[in-house]
């Protein structure tokens, strides 16, 4: 299904086709999918890698017993004309989007207004080497989740139904030059990768700025999935996010790793082969946050984080881990429910 961009007040729109894509990488300096101005609003078609990383789509999808009109396209469309590089991560990303104005040092804000479906089904594939537990299966055992949009949830079997909250599990700008094209696979501090579950309608990315132009990118579209990701994949799926794009001058030039926030958190992040390592990381940011934030002195902004932060594993299986700390903002005056 492709999309209108003037339906969710979208000013511009990417769709995703052979030229708007890259496939397993994140790369600096590349043409641009589109050009906008600081403030404007894209919509962004994506496809999910499931189904394209070893034959045709319409057979993958068909023998899974899915029907040939609901595979989408483009993403017939991409297999077969899109190179996948060796060594590469298995995601499709759309972009980059330029934006006029963007310099290295400053910050990209993501707004998310909205996440769509584009396909009533996903994927959730695991198999032997995967995930957490990566001697637990002894085959592949990709899965086909169908989804009741109308109802919000994901049937998972005759008797589990799982809610909906749709968000992408990749969101980056272009990583600086000297680390260009990083895989798609690990998170770093461009986003990427990080399947961070609250990125749904709602939330604000904030990224460091490398490139001329932040060079944006979106794919692994996920139906839902839960905190760390263990078995290697939430449910995969293809999504049309509609994101607002926002500069914010020699913001970024201090920051080591994205932030977030919602209506009711900031979300300090740290990432790290290491997963005690990644936990210090998102730590440290917070208590920076919290010194910036209440003028708090480092001792006091520990203690805190001690007392009312809850940390946890955004994602434990992509070679670099992700940790990410969720500060109330009901802490700090003024909050209004």
């Amino acid at each position: 299904m492709q999309v209108d961009p003037a339906a969710s007040g979208a000013r511009h729109a990417v769709r995703s086709t052979p030229q708007t894509v890259v496939w397993g990488h994140i790369v600096a300096g590349l043409a641009p999918a589109l050009r906008i101005e600081s403030g404007d609003t894209v919509r962004i078609d994506t496809v999910s890698h499931q189904g394209l990383m070893k034959q045709d789509p319409m057979q993958y999808f068909g023998e899974m017993g899915v029907s040939l009109t609901q595979v989408l396209a483009d993403a017939v469309d991409i297999y077969r004309n899109v190179k996948r590089r060796e060594g590469a991560g298995a995601h499709v990303i759309t972009g980059p989007v330029y934006v006029t104005g963007a310099q290295p040092g400053d910050m990209l804000e993501v707004r998310v207004i909205d996440v769509e479906f584009r396909v009533p089904y996903g994927v959730n594939s695991s198999g032997p080497g995967s995930g957490v537990l990566p001697e637990l299966l002894d085959r592949a055992s990709p899965k086909l989740i169908r989804l009741d949009i109308e109802r919000g949830v994901a049937l998972f079997s005759p008797e589990i139904e799982v809610p909906l909250a749709p968000f992408m599990g990749i969101m980056a700008v272009a990583p600086p030059p000297e680390r260009s094209p990083a895989s798609t696979k690990p998170p770093g501090p461009w986003g990427g990768n990080m399947d961070f579950k609250h990125a749904v309608k709602g939330l604000r990315l904030y990224l460091p700025v490398f490139n001329e132009g932040a060079q944006f990118f979106t794919g692994d579209g996920h139906a839902m999935q839960g905190d760390g990701e263990v078995n290697g994949t939430a449910i995969e799926i293809s999504l049309t996010p509609t994101l607002q794009l926002i500069v914010h001058k020699s913001a970024g030039a201090d920051m080591k790793w994205p932030a977030a926030e919602d209506a009711h958190h900031y979300y300090a992040m740290g990432m790290d082969p290491d997963l005690d390592v990644a936990l210090k990381y998102a730590l440290e940011e917070t208590v920076r946050f919290l010194g910036r934030k209440a003028g708090l002195s480092p001792a006091d902004a520990y203690a805190l984080a001690s007392l009312s932060v809850d940390f946890r594993v955004g994602e434990a299986v992509n070679n670099v881990k992700m940790v990410y700390a969720m500060i109330p903002k009901r802490l700090f005056a003024g909050f209004k429910k």
